[in-house]
């Protein structure tokens, strides 16, 4: 276990954003976890982070923040079609990804490039071209705060939806997260449903391969996405909205080409995204803040921008697309 005090939270969040916590302690091993509830370390403000890639520091944390760095991967189950593999929380994303390619394990190369610790996957239930996670998650481990007590919640306990899980409702901040069972299949199939990645694909003269599918998601992705090394984001910053059936019908008549998607008891799904383009915000940059003109769902920090500065931007992004179409866009990142 590793201890900082009055720490730069800069390295450890993805927006690049300077913020400093009171201390900042680095889990290692899953044994460790004890040291926390022994040292009363939840008695006082803290903050369970893990890859930072889905955060917006608006100033200060006057607490702990806690970091898993625990790595593993393993199979614990197999039948003839399917794998179930265990990782644990401080494992990268990209690299349980990679794993899974490289053994022929389909399910999660949909979500191949988005940053991230495998302990946070379940949180948001992170998704991309038409798969989130929860479609190979079998199984959550970790331990109750301020209990200390470990448990295991199966698929239906996490209460997964869209951009949302347990996690996020009644056990937010309640809980660590230490490892994660996905279900994974060994037979062949994918899901190819975004128009991008289907154009991607057809540069194919033969038939597809596992990855084959990665690297147009890749490809498709670094089209649209910036590179975190070289400029801060938090990827999505904006949630697709869901409203009435009722609603987009009024709408439709003033804006026929809004993008939708059908959902159930009498609602549609709009695209975040184009609501802020056709507000006419996407590229508009403000200082080092700014709406990236490859994507208009993402804001980024081009290269010192205070957090208060992202927050009064997308503020302004919000109010844009408000007033143009009566709807409010709600931040997928969480805001500190």
């Amino acid at each position: 276990m590793k201890i900082y005090h009055n720490q730069n939270l800069k390295p450890y969040n993805t927006f690049a954003i300077a913020a400093r916590c009171r201390q900042l302690i680095e889990i290692e091993n899953e044994q460790e976890v004890s040291l926390l509830f022994e040292q009363k370390i939840f008695d006082s403000s803290y903050l369970i982070i893990g890859g930072g890639s889905n955060m917006l520091f608006t100033q200060d944390f006057d607490g702990t923040v806690i970091c898993f760095r625990t790595k593993g991967i393993k199979k614990v189950a197999e039948t003839e079609e399917h794998v179930w593999i265990e990782v644990a929380a401080g494992e990268e994303w990209a690299d349980f990804v990679s794993f899974c390619i490289k053994n022929q394990y389909y399910g999660v190369e949909n979500l191949v490039g988005i940053p991230g610790l495998v302990g946070s996957c379940p949180v948001q239930n992170i998704g991309a071209y038409s798969v989130e996670v929860k479609d190979v998650i079998n199984q959550v481990y970790g331990y109750r705060i301020p209990t200390g007590e470990p448990f295991v919640l199966n698929h239906d306990d996490c209460q997964f939806a869209y951009r949302h899980s347990i996690f996020k409702s009644t056990l937010k901040g309640k809980c660590l997260i230490s490892r994660v069972q996905f279900q994974l299949s060994k037979k062949e199939h994918y899901t190819i449903t975004y128009q991008g990645l289907i154009e991607e694909l057809k540069t194919k003269n033969c038939a597809i391969t596992l990855a084959d599918v990665s690297d147009a998601i890749l490809t498709v992705r670094n089209r649209k996405l910036p590179d975190i090394s070289k400029i801060g984001c938090a990827g999505s910053f904006f949630q697709n909205p869901v409203i009435e059936e009722s609603q987009f019908e009024d709408l439709k008549v003033k804006f026929p080409q809004l993008i939708t998607f059908p959902q159930n008891e009498g609602k549609v799904k709009l695209a975040a995204g184009q609501l802020i383009e056709l507000s006419g915000m996407k590229g508009v940059r403000e200082g080092d803040v700014g709406v990236y003109p490859n994507q208009a769902l993402v804001i980024v920090n081009y290269g010192n921008a205070t957090g208060k500065e992202v927050q009064i931007f997308y503020q302004k992004v919000q109010k844009k697309v408000a007033d143009m179409f009566g709807i409010t866009i709600v931040p997928e990142v969480n805001i500190y």
